[in-house]
């Protein structure tokens, strides 16, 4: 499939014993590990310095490389020191571009910027905007160390316009529009009146000097924080956070879209997007790891003290069911036996599809992600029939550079990201039946992947799709925005058209226009009505249409996943807006609306 970019992933650890306390611990464990060595190879091979600064720096490596899948055009971390003196740095922050930010700025780390909180994220952008200017974690400096603020998120707000003229209203001026940096300067803005209610209170106890400001850095209250600050937002969101004070803070949105996992011990606290992350990072079992809930955070005191608070009351859950089909880790012990399922429950439609004859059909996937549901497919088969014939048809190579300046040769090399396995198939004799994981754009299978399964000379090809026909664009986090991007808005459009539909489009245009003059709590989906008039199968057919190469051979038929098959397999994820339409906010549905409206002035103009 097309990649698809999500935003973003998260990393937090907080060392709750003396830094010194890793070095005698993890000393002693390699020297055990040394048994057998003589003293003088164990004297050779011991460390000449401390290094047990480097254990969180070592551990937040870790957790971000396990996410890679998560983020590649930037990385950033940040550390905050509890120990160092007034006129010494506490508050440290890299950040680096490309798919090797992870090592770039873990290999600047110096002792220097040893603390007991470490945080790190991983970006890809949804928004268009890049830049070392736009890569988290973002710092709001202040020489209060409790006013002092570092944050970092897996989020994409809805309602950025409204939370802007908020703070404008405020007498704020944020430099730079963008969800981030408003975020941090409203946020900001709430701790620093936290700060001056402590101050005031402080004062009232006839506190002075420096006992004001160790009371303020013991008392601060991040749940009134984020309480605050978080009302005033419509999104999906992990919005994690340090303070130079020693707060850490993790909150989920209320809707449960984007997810985060916590673990909690005598030694650490751990919290990341993934749940395998930490179980790797830390040799843990999966039940030793809890998730944080809708609407909740994971708050550590300075003084290592942590406590979960409901910072607001929890949605309708509609945590996201993309994080299955796509976006999180297969190794997930759920994740996995989830995506097992999307592709069993295929069984039957693709039987259909090949008119039973198993026995004339090879089975295969599109690597990598779809690798699990053709597990999941190909037992199902086995239930059925026995064995089966499976074969690894597709495989993917290296992204390939080119200097070829003309279009049409540098499409025709960049359809050579997939290669096949020559002699896999019997010509003219073997149905393939391939699965991948979604089907957006259409792009690479046009492109790419069709014309080059032609090559084997299949009798039909049938393209299966472990999750259901993406209708909607997202607006939580993952780069889907606009409606022409998916093939099946576009096939839906094109049946419209032959059939002289045009009217609906226009009251589907008015209604969309209406619903933007109502308050927002009020508005519903206009756009599903496009679909209405036509079936499953009639939008398939229209995308192998659109999406088969003009000399390609070999029939093509698609199989997509139901909506009931998709809640059948990920029961606990009912996100599931990018198929039904059904945004969980109010914000997702005046941005599709808006969306469409977009759609069809642009249409408009180009007829001019």
């Amino acid at each position: 499939m097309e990649q698809l970019k999500h935003e973003c992933g998260v990393a937090m650890i907080r060392l709750l014993k003396p830094l010194d306390y890793y070095e005698k611990k993890y000393a002693i464990e390699r020297e055990q590990s040394q048994t057998g060595l003589t003293s003088a190879e164990r004297e050779h091979t011991r460390p000449k310095v401390k290094y047990g600064w480097r254990y969180g720096f070592n551990k937040l490596y870790l957790m971000m490389e396990k996410q890679h899948n998560r983020g590649q055009e930037g990385a950033g971390i940040a550390s905050v020191s509890l120990k160092n003196e007034p006129g010494t740095e506490y508050m440290f922050r890299e950040k680096a571009e490309g798919k090797d930010a992870i090592t770039e700025i873990f290999s600047r780390v110096t002792e220097a910027m040893k603390g007991e909180l470490l945080m790190g994220h991983l970006r890809y952008s949804t928004t268009g905007k890049s830049g070392l200017t736009f890569v988290h974690p973002f710092l709001r400096r202040n020489n209060w160390r409790a006013k002092n603020l570092c944050l970092c998120g897996n989020f994409n707000m809805t309602n950025i316009d409204e939370v802007f003229r908020f703070l404008t209203s405020q007498g704020q001026s944020p430099r730079i529009y963008g969800d981030s940096y408003i975020t941090l300067e409203l946020m900001g803005h709430r701790l620093d009146r936290e700060v001056e209610r402590l101050f005031q209170e402080a004062k009232e106890q006839g506190l002075e000097g420096t006992a004001i400001t160790d009371y303020i850095d013991n008392h601060v209250e991040m749940a009134n924080v984020l309480r605050m600050t978080m009302k005033h937002y419509d999104g999906g969101y992990v919005m994690c956070g340090l303070t130079g004070s020693g707060e850490m803070f993790s909150v989920r949105d209320p809707w449960g879209i984007r997810p985060a996992f916590y673990y909690r011990d005598d030694e650490i606290i751990a919290l990341a997007s993934e749940r395998p992350v930490l179980q790797t990072t830390f040799d843990l079992q999966a039940e030793d790891i809890c998730e944080l809930q809708p609407g909740q955070a994971l708050i550590v005191r300075k003084n290592g003290e942590s406590h979960l608070e409901q910072i607001m009351p929890a949605q309708q859950l509609s945590a996201c069911s993309f994080e299955r089909i796509y976006f999180s880790r297969g190794s997930d012990r759920d994740i996995y036996q989830e995506r097992k399922r999307l592709g069993e429950q295929l069984t039957p439609a693709i039987l259909k599809a090949i008119d039973g004859d198993v026995d004339n059909t090879v089975f295969s996937y599109i690597p990598n992600t779809a690798e699990v549901a053709y597990y999941g497919m190909t037992d199902g088969f086995r239930k059925l029939h026995g064995e089966v014939r499976t074969e690894k048809v597709v495989w993917k190579d290296i992204k390939l550079r080119t200097f070829i300046a003309d279009n049409s040769e540098r499409n025709d090399l960049a359809a050579h990201v997939y290669d096949i396995s020559y002699g896999s198939l019997r010509p003219h004799q073997d149905n393939l039946v391939i699965i991948d994981d979604s089907i957006v754009r259409g792009t690479t299978l046009k492109e790419s992947i069709f014309k080059i399964l032609d090559r084997l000379h299949p009798k039909k090809i049938v393209m299966v799709s472990s999750s259901p026909q993406i209708r909607y664009p997202d607006y939580y986090g993952i780069d889907m925005s606009r409606l022409e991007e998916f093939c099946a808005f576009r096939a839906t459009m094109a049946l419209i058209e032959e059939h002289g539909l045009w009217q609906l489009v226009n009251d589907t245009y008015l209604a969309c226009k209406r619903e933007l003059t109502k308050p927002k709590k009020e508005m519903r989906n206009c756009v599903r009505a496009v679909y209405e008039p036509f079936t499953v199968d009639e939008i398939n057919q229209k995308i192998v249409e659109m999406l088969r190469p003009d000399d390609m051979q070999a029939p093509i038929e698609l199989v997509f996943q139901s909506i009931e098959g998709l809640h059948e397999a990920c029961p606990n994820h009912p996100g599931d807006w990018y198929f039904t339409g059904h945004y969980p906010t109010p914000g997702g549905i005046r941005l599709v609306n808006q969306a469409f409206i977009n759609y069809v002035e642009q249409k408009l103009k180009k007829n001019i």
